[in-house]
């Protein structure tokens, strides 16, 4: 039997050296636009010799059923965009501009000799719950639409797909719904023309988690999902059944589940980074395995999702740590990575740090204690025009470089006092990030927007931008508050580190 889908695997014979990686920074293609792809599914094909990126194309005019999108990479950091592999048809039924099209997974069927796309297929009140399906002779597409189906009958959501390394075959992963009836995650087996789902495998009930991707290591297998927060830190609906009135904060963390086979048994799920960090602010949504020449590499590929502006949303891209002993994994924050793709070898990049008690304040801005700190102060009253902050004596190299800003946001998601518990309620309305200027030499004609997501208090995260600094080591970064809308207020600062330009 032919298995189909080894598209997926990513044993390379590329040798493109990979640049650097930056998690939450705003990523733009090789024409210099930014990368607008989001839940998005990652396939190395053998033919071209290249990763190829699909997701979500949203805009502030059309943030759902924008179609998908597609950029191809030979190092994983730098992306040509190829426009979209599926549009949207006007007035069709499932794939027109007022449909839900999400999540969109692609692989290779070897007994059909084409490529097929599966999806999450709604419409705008996700009353469908159902399946698309749409096919190309060519990776990069464009797709043609086949149909929109419920898998084996039943309800299907958050979408997901995998395929085995040892044998090829694939498999769908979804969630099938919020009622009292759904809840459940289930790994579906694949026909071996990728056209129709055959059996389910095993069915996770009532953990209420979505987002579902795989990762296989020589020893386990290793399931991802997210707790379900509304398009918050990591999760992507709202719900208005009376079992979510309550946003659990504590619990919306990304989980991973263990086990020796597809089949099960699973383990308990476990929380994968450090606590109250709700995984950097991202929800899961693909792993991605590189097998290179000296080392195997698997990448936690997450959303930042941003519910105020989501057409503007980060992708966090993180390397897994395995502990096949201990049974478990982790993911650990790094600003600023290299990755070979080659040799599958990564590395994190160091930086130069400059500490909240070495800046100079202004207006109503000052140093405050704070045992969680940096050197035990941090940076707070960054509110309204007058008051910013200054770091001085900063070195640049005279080219783009990125600089990290971390932070702490105490607009955090702790329950209000409005019946149900609504966290981060400001004025009505929900509020996930503060937003900061960035303004470098005092160059106020060129001023930078840093948006800093909300954390849980004494929880410092950090957001890069990148800045051109002057070569030497007279540059200044000054940091001020930009209105958000509702109170004009920057986030709390803990120090700014500085990273290398790229060779």
């Amino acid at each position: 039997m032919m298995w189909a889908s080894l598209a997926f695997l990513t044993t390379l014979v590329i040798s493109a050296k990979g640049k650097y990686i930056v998690p939450g920074g705003r990523w733009q293609d090789t024409n210099g636009s930014l990368i607008n792809a989001h839940g998005s599914g990652i396939t190395f094909d053998q033919g071209s010799g290249r990763f190829w990126w699909f997701g979500e194309y949203k805009t502030e005019d059309q943030p759902e059923g924008g179609g998908v999108s597609v950029y191809s990479s030979e190092d994983l950091s730098t992306w040509t965009s190829g426009g979209l592999a599926l549009a949207p048809i006007e007035g069709h039924q499932y794939i027109s501009p007022g449909n839900i099209i999400q999540r969109p997974k692609v692989a290779y069927s070897s007994e059909t000799e084409d490529y097929h796309m599966w999806w999450h297929a709604d419409n705008s009140t996700y009353g469908l719950l159902l399946q698309g399906h749409a096919v190309s002779s060519k990776i990069g597409g464009p797709y043609s639409f086949v149909d929109a189906t419920a898998p084996l009958g039943n309800w299907s959501q958050d979408f997901g797909m995998f395929t085995d390394y040892k044998d090829g075959r694939s498999y769908a992963l979804y969630s099938n719904g919020d009622s009292v009836d759904g809840r459940d995650v289930y790994i579906s087996s694949m026909n071996d023309n990728l056209t129709a789902l055959e059996k389910t495998v095993y069915r996770f009930p009532k953990f209420d988690l979505e987002a579902p991707s795989i990762m296989q290591t020589d020893k386990s297998y290793w399931a991802f999902m997210s707790h379900k927060t509304g398009y918050r830190p990591n999760s992507e609906k709202t719900h208005d059944i009376p079992c979510f009135t309550k946003y659990l904060a504590d619990d919306a963390d990304v989980v991973a589940f263990r086990a020796d086979s597809l089949s099960g048994p699973w383990s308990q799920p476990f929380i994968i980074s450090a606590l109250n960090t709700r995984t950097f602010n991202s929800q899961s949504g693909f792993t991605l395995r590189i097998k290179g020449t000296k080392k195997t590499t698997y990448l936690y590929i997450g959303d930042q999702w941003d519910s105020n502006s989501v057409w503007d949303s980060r992708y966090i891209w993180l390397p897994i740590q395995v502990d096949e002993k201990g049974k478990s994994v982790s993911v650990e924050w790094h600003d600023v990575y290299d990755l070979d793709v080659k040799t599958g070898e990564w590395k994190a990049i160091k930086g130069k740090t400059y500490s909240a008690k070495d800046a100079k304040t202004q207006g109503g801005a000052y140093k405050q204690e704070a045992n969680f700190a940096t050197d035990g102060v941090i940076l707070t009253g960054i509110y309204g025009n007058d008051s910013t902050v200054t770091f001085e004596n900063i070195e640049g190299s005279g080219k783009p470089q990125w600089v990290s800003f971390y932070y702490q946001n105490t607009d955090d998601m702790g329950f209000g006092d409005q019946p149900g518990g609504t966290p981060d309620r400001i004025g009505g309305s929900w509020q996930l990030r503060r937003i900061s200027s960035v303004v470098v030499n005092g160059d106020s004609t060129n001023i930078e927007t840093l948006y800093q997501r909300d954390t849980h208090k004494g929880i410092i995260l950090s957001t890069p931008i990148q800045l051109t600094l002057k070569k030497g080591k007279n540059n200044k970064i000054t940091i001020g508050s930009l209105n958000n809308g509702f109170d004009n207020k920057g986030a709390d600062l803990d120090r700014i580190v500085v990273y290398p330009a790229e060779d």
